[in-house]
């Protein structure tokens, strides 16, 4: 029961950030974007190529995060598991291109260098476990594959992580740009060390005692 209630708060949250995205950026405009209205304050932020690279990151990130539990939380049954292959090389190639756009963002990201180098490490650690899950189906090992996918997961919910913290640590920092510092490393570290307990413990369901 509680393992239903946890999937069910993961797709919960995962289809509100994702839904947020897409009428904030897609419909309203990154210019009314917090984020966006905070770089625009400073007079040496140039809003373009920036912008266009942020729309690519975000697109690419909200398609990964709101097809990941569908691909974790439904066994891909033989029925199913053309669809999942597809799904799976749309979330590979969705995570790829948007690790590679970061790299580029954290260049500029709010908080100067911490920031940039929490955000980083998240991109590499993002694209890095999910093609090692990649080539852990390629040579038929499906539980390493599940175990990989789901640390690529964890960063991928990074993006919900974020927005969770964000304002409380701003609200408790009082300085946005301290928050932002914090939250480049808060919002996927956590994330990993919860998902590697949840590894363990289904690595204790599976093996022999």
């Amino acid at each position: 029961m509680a393992s239903k209630r946890i999937r069910a708060l993961v797709l919960i949250l995962a289809f509100s950030i994702a839904g947020y995205a897409i009428v904030q950026y897609g419909v309203l405009g990154a210019g009314h974007a917090g984020l966006v209205s905070f770089k625009l304050q400073k007079p040496d932020f140039e809003l373009k190529p920036w912008v266009y690279v942020l729309y690519t990151h975000i697109f690419t990130a909200v398609f990964a995060l709101a097809i990941g539990p569908f691909q974790l939380f439904i066994k891909p049954t033989k029925a199913r598991r053309r669809w999942h292959r597809r799904l799976g090389y749309g979330y590979v190639l969705s995570i790829t291109v948007s690790g590679i756009v970061n790299v580029y963002l954290s260049l500029f990201a709010t908080g100067g260098w911490i920031s940039g180098l929490g955000f980083m490490s998240l991109d590499v650690l993002w694209v890095a476990t999910t093609l090692t899950a990649v080539r852990k189906i390629m040579v038929k090992d499906i539980q390493a594959h599940k175990e990989w996918m789901l640390r690529s997961y964890a960063l991928t919910f990074s993006a919900v992580t974020l927005r969770i913290f964000l304002a409380p640590l701003a609200l408790l920092l009082g300085d946005f740009e301290a928050a932002f510092r914090v939250v480049a490393w808060l919002c996927w570290i956590p994330n990993l060390l919860v998902m590697e307990a949840v590894i363990y413990r289904m690595r204790l369901r599976i093996e022999p005692r």
